[in-house]
């Protein structure tokens, strides 16, 4: 009996250590500066998004590329330039009306309308406020610096000199370029833009800037019949 109730006793010390270990070991994963292991996520339409954890934070590795809202409604796929320009209600499109290009690797270029609804991110995220997207680049170091932990390395998507580039976030940020209020395209692979959640004027909203020439974060606010990428930020 004697010995059957130390033998119980070791046995508890031991799994008290083990659990100890671990709990410290999760510590120490967790106060690396690499990024922790990512997971996933599933729009409307049924893409899967890989995540990582960015200090606080949870993001979204990939541009969202949904046709629909969160509810399951279709956005409207505008192509005409006409229409893009004349349009004050949501829509989307694909870099140069070409989804067997870009869909894949860009993602869609979405008009702010779209964001205004609060249906575009799917279930349990949302598209990031200006002051999640501080939060971000404060966290890398500032403005100046962040662009480059942000950025994917190398200049498969990046054009050359892709400066700084070495996306130690695990961000993976790409250059889909844009729309303008005119619906014409430009600066892929040169340029990458994010809405934010966030007006900054009547007509007007924040969205953040990526160059393959600067290392660097650029906060500047434009028109919401612009387009642009989104990536989007856990709740």
């Amino acid at each position: 009996m004697i010995k059957s109730v130390s033998l119980r006793l070791l046995s508890l010390a031991m799994f008290d250590m083990l659990i100890l270990l671990t709990m410290g070991c999760s510590k120490q994963a967790d106060s690396d500066d690499n990024p922790q292991m990512p997971g996933t996520l599933k729009d409307a339409d049924g893409n899967i998004y890989n995540t990582v954890t960015i200090g606080s934070q949870i993001w979204m590795v990939e541009n969202l590329k949904t046709t629909k809202y969160n509810d399951g409604s279709t956005i409207p796929l505008v192509t005409d330039n006409q229409e893009w320009y004349n349009r004050n209600t949501p829509g989307y499109c694909w870099y140069n009306n070409d989804a067997s290009t870009s869909k894949n690797t860009y993602g869609a270029l979405y008009n702010w309308f779209t964001i205004k609804t609060g249906k575009l991110a799917p279930s349990g995220w949302r598209v990031p406020t200006d002051d999640d997207w501080n939060i971000l680049t404060e966290f890398l170091g500032g403005d100046h610096i962040a662009g480059g932990k942000l950025k994917e390395t190398g200049t498969t998507h990046w054009i050359s000199p892709n400066t700084m580039a070495s996306d130690s976030s695990g961000f993976k940020a790409l250059p889909g370029g844009g729309r303008d209020v005119l619906g014409e395209f430009y600066y892929i692979g040169v340029q990458g833009y994010w809405w934010s959640s966030t007006q900054s004027e009547t007509d007007y909203a924040w969205y953040r800037n990526l160059v393959n020439s600067y290392g660097g974060v650029t906060r500047m606010d434009d028109q919401h019949r612009n387009g642009f990428s989104v990536r989007c930020i856990k709740n």
